[in-house]
């Protein structure tokens, strides 16, 4: 490791900060109560009006308005800032107010921290007024998901035993993403431990800060457990969100709320702070990653969150290709609409878009075959058994370690135990089909299959609940590839559709190359209803 690698490293670990977090109410929500790198160079990404004035704004010099600080891409907020057009202190303002504005209706962003937002707003544009920067991120607003630890801000992973806890330092990817200059806005609600939410809902809920409502329509579903996150992203009341995906946390939010997100390739990025961190049976399954209206700023995050912190010890020092020097058109393209014959089925309007994206990557060059991966609908029955079949102790050590006495009523503990030969023989099944999944991928370059089967569905629609092969996102966390989801079509309701892509473990730049392509052709995220 580098000298200068190594004082980056200190730099992160070690970030200092003004102020303390500003506490919520717990009885505020009743349960059911409702409520870098500047990437000019892809320039094919549509702007939604708003920023098209404020691209004509800029070059006349003139004050932005809130719509048009808001609805810009993180990247070109932080170009902005840059430049000196933008101050801090003004995200900040204008992201506030929004927030004020939509959280109501919405109830995804759960804690704040206002006093060291602004703290720090002023400390950044200080910076930059002498011409110094903290990074690529300098000044611009973001939250974070409440399933990971922020200095001095609650953070609850939306278990009763931290309803009051207060971590004495950031998260890994949280201490990377601040040393960058980013702001954190506020915590963003998780379901408990981001282990399922609350039967019936299906949404993300806890029983702390209750549910969680889409921006396109509030009687839908956020998805999760990056639902909090994903719904203030979409409402523009964040500049991005970052989170976790544990069989489709990051994805599903993406494609409910209308973003981007990406999953890492398994061993990208560090868990390190993260409430269900690193180690165990299920190690391989967990990844963090950003979600942002814009597919640029996926690619201008990622680097600078990826790589070891010398405490997840799954972390590799891979490379990061950059996604703006793939050629689309060499890549052999895999598609699905389904996971088997029997399988549940995507809504006609969820077919029509997977197409879509896949007759426009056709017409770019790419060679186009209908294959699924080996045994998609297996695999995730195999990995239910594992994950119940220590009766779901590793779930009730977590309860345990943070003294948790009222747990979610999702939480079980009762499931039949599995003899250990029969739950070793089930991981070296799990293994068997990871060497399967390797020969199938090795003929192709990118993956495209839906997000779900269909738009976000009402609160409290439970027709989808145990259908057969109904998650098409839990097979790459199974996997351990990279994979990202963008809006690529509408329902008949007015709510989005997002595609899937997914590459070879450590081939992010082939996912967000295609998904920065695929958002250019199809419009990508737009504004939700005011």
């Amino acid at each position: 490791m580098s000298t200068r690698r190594m004082r980056e490293e200190e730099t992160v670990t070690n970030v200092e900060t003004d102020g303390g977090a500003e506490p919520r109410s717990l009885a505020r929500r009743a349960l059911l109560g409702g409520a870098a790198l500047s990437l000019a160079a892809c320039a094919a990404t549509p702007k939604p009006e708003a920023t098209a004035r404020a691209a004509r704004t800029q070059e006349a010099g003139e004050k932005l308005a809130d719509d048009e600080l808001l609805f810009m891409s993180a990247t070109r907020l932080a170009a902005l800032i840059r430049s000196g057009r933008v101050s801090a202190t003004e995200a900040v303002t204008a992201y506030y107010r929004r927030i004020d504005a939509v959280n109501p209706r919405l109830n995804a962003v759960v804690q704040f921290c206002r006093e060291r937002a602004y703290a720090e707003a002023a400390a950044c544009d200080a910076m930059a007024a002498k011409g110094q920067f903290k990074g690529a991120l300098h000044g611009v607003p973001m939250t974070i998901k409440d399933s990971f630890d922020t200095e001095g801000v609650i953070s609850t992973g939306g278990t009763q035993g931290r309803a009051f806890f207060v971590p004495p330092k950031d998260a890994t990817a949280v201490a990377r993403l601040r040393a960058q200059g980013a702001i954190l806005l506020g915590k963003t609600n998780t379901p408990e431990f981001t282990l399922g939410g609350i039967s019936g809902l299906g949404t993300t809920a806890n029983i702390l800060y209750g549910m969680s409502r889409n921006p396109y329509d509030p009687t839908r579903s956020t998805s999760g457990s990056t639902g909090g996150g994903g719904a203030i992203v979409a409402a523009g009341g964040a500049a991005f969100d970052f989170g976790s995906d544990f069989g489709g946390s990051i994805r599903g939010p993406a494609h409910a709320n209308g973003i981007a997100g990406i999953k890492p390739t398994t061993g990208r990025v560090p868990r390190t702070g993260h409430i269900v961190d690193y180690g165990g049976v299920f190690d391989s399954y967990q990844q963090v990653g950003p979600l942002a209206r814009r597919v640029e700023d996926l690619i201008t995050i990622v680097p600078l969150v990826a790589g070891p912190d010398f405490i997840d010890a799954a972390i590799q020092p891979m490379i990061w290709p950059d996604p703006r020097r793939v050629e689309l058109s060499r890549l052999r393209v895999a598609y699905y609409f389904d996971l088997a014959d029997d399988a549940a089925q995507p809504t006609p309007e969820m077919r029509a878009t997977v197409q879509s994206c896949v007759d426009y990557l056709a017409r770019l060059g790419c060679p186009v075959r209908r294959s699924r991966p080996p045994d998609a609908v297996a695999i995730q029955a195999l990995s239910t058994r594992l994950r119940e079949g220590d009766g779901n102790a590793w779930q009730k050590r977590l309860v345990e370690k943070y003294h948790t006495t009222v747990p979610g009523p999702n939480r079980r503990f009762d499931y039949p135990l599995i003899e250990t030969a029969e739950f070793t023989r089930l991981l070296e099944a799990r293994d068997a089909w990871r060497s399967r999944m390797m020969a199938w991928v090795k003929d192709f370059d990118l993956i495209v299959c839906p997000a779900a089967l269909g738009p976000a569905p009402k609160i409290g629609d439970r027709s989808a609940e145990g259908l057969r092969g109904a998650s098409f996102t839990s097979t790459y966390n199974i996997a351990g590839y990279p994979s990202g989801v963008v809006r690529a079509g509408t329902s008949p309701e007015g709510m989005p559709l997002g595609v899937m892509l997914t590459a070879q473990p450590w081939r992010e730049d082939l996912v967000l190359a295609a998904m920065l392509s695929i958002e250019a052709e199809f419009g990508g995220w737009q504004p939700p209803p005011s």
